[in-house]
């Protein structure tokens, strides 16, 4: 135990095996939604709903230990949503990719994430993209995730040419229970329960089953689903071919947005960051979610990272990776809750949808409304992410029209070498995009 606790350094952090296991209980309870909500997900693009949640387990528990053992920090790890949202939802449903190729593409992504992290220059090209930018990503995608909760729960359907989308059946007893549980996970919030959106998808899913919205599984605890659907069925070829271009550079430039803004958010909250506003050896955190990410496409799942949930943790106390840890173990044991996880409906995780968007939506307050060159870039990442139902035109928008708007405004000093490395790329994007 003594060596333990000089290995995650608690004197220094001032804590205790108490205090990191209860943290890291907290940021399980606060981001095991994904568990229900990712499987959810990929099952629109053809994944098996049970390997596609052990995948998610595993990844989730493999991540986890890597970023508490090597990096030790308290960023607990999992498969992104907006990823997998991309995934499911653009390269398979619009894009007409297969499910495998689409795991190929993450893999790529992920060896490119270590080999930049090994270069060091995954950090420089991250730290180049200017904060307006950043803050637009979070809101652009927090809106797309609110369309797809508000879709599969019912709320709203798509509509006629004339007005492609419309409300739903008010009256119907899915959309009922759906609205009730939006409504539940943010009482929940507001009285700061602990992990209110895993309580608000258990409590009504329990409704659902209570209503006959939702057939009850037959049993609750079982071995763990067959991995077999999903393990190492990645198509790595087809995913090397010159259509999957676009796919890869967009699923790089969305999983190191996420990751650079989940580490540095959650370091301000411990008081990891340097006078600078840096974040001293962030190439091993960076590391341990290229690792995450590599893995999740081996397994069956999409692209993995630090979780912005584990600011949860950080407030219950957590600062050393023994709580990352402690979340990872709780990942495992849930693996033998299968048959119930598998059997919530989408008027349960559908809620938690709205809700992750909504609380994604919040840096809008950060962007300059007043300044032109700073407002237009975010607005239209904003708006193409939403409106166009594919996150990666939002992002390589903002990166094209960032320094054109500055090169028209005069003020080219601003642009950055690195964003104008992810511009030129940004642009190759367009010329290689499968528009058909």
């Amino acid at each position: 135990m003594e060596a333990i606790r000089r290995y995650f350094e608690f004197e220094k952090y001032r804590t205790s095996f108490r205090t990191e296991t209860i943290a890291g209980i907290t940021t399980f309870m606060t981001m095991s939604y994904i568990i229900v909500v990712n499987p959810k997900v990929l099952e629109a693009a053809g994944i098996p709903l049970g390997a596609s949640m052990v995948a998610t387990i595993l990844t989730a528990a493999f991540g986890s230990l890597v970023m508490g053992i090597y990096a030790r920090r308290p960023f607990a790890v999992a498969p992104y949503m907006g990823e997998n949202a991309f995934i499911a939802y653009t390269v398979v449903l619009v894009l007409g990719c297969t499910w495998q190729a689409a795991l190929g593409a993450v893999f790529i992504g992920g060896i490119l994430f270590i080999l930049l992290t090994l270069l060091r220059l995954r950090t420089w090209l991250v730290e180049s993209i200017p904060e307006g930018l950043r803050y637009s990503f979070a809101v652009g995608i927090g809106l797309f995730l609110t369309f797809i909760g508000l879709n599969v729960t019912g709320i709203v359907v798509l509509g006629t040419a004339g007005a492609p989308v419309k409300i739903g059946d008010l009256s119907s007893a899915p959309v009922i229970t759906a609205i009730v549980g939006f409504l539940l996970i943010a009482a929940l919030m507001l009285r700061r329960v602990p992990g209110p959106i895993l309580l608000g998808i258990l409590a009504t899913t329990a409704l659902a089953f209570g209503l006959g919205v939702a057939p009850m599984p037959r049993s609750w605890i079982s071995l763990p689903p067959s991995l077999g659907p999903t393990l190492l069925q990645l198509d790595i070829r087809t995913a090397l071919s010159w259509q999957f271009f676009a796919i890869v550079l967009t699923v790089f430039v969305m999983a190191f947005v996420d990751t650079m803004g989940t580490l540095i958010g959650v370091s301000s909250r411990a008081g990891y960051l340097d006078e600078q506003g840096r974040l001293p050896e962030i190439e091993k955190p960076m590391m341990a979610d290229a690792l995450a990410t590599s893995f999740a496409a081996l397994v069956g799942t999409t692209t993995s990272g630090a979780y912005i949930e584990s600011a949860a943790g950080v407030e219950a106390g957590g600062r050393t990776g023994f709580s990352t840890v402690v979340t990872a173990l709780f990942f495992l044991l849930s693996l033998f809750f299968a048959p119930f996880l598998t059997a919530v409906p989408a008027q349960a995780y559908g809620p938690a949808l709205i809700v992750v968007g909504y609380l994604m939506i919040k840096p809008i307050a950060k962007i300059n409304f007043d300044d032109y060159t700073e407002l237009f870039p975010a607005f239209a990442v904003v708006i193409l992410m939403s409106f166009t139902y594919n996150i990666g035109i939002g992002i390589t928008a903002g990166f094209v029209l960032y320094p054109l708007f500055k090169l028209t405004a005069g003020r080219h000093r601003e642009i950055s070498s690195g964003l104008w490395v992810l511009s030129a790329l940004s642009l190759l994007f367009y010329i290689f995009y499968p528009y058909t």
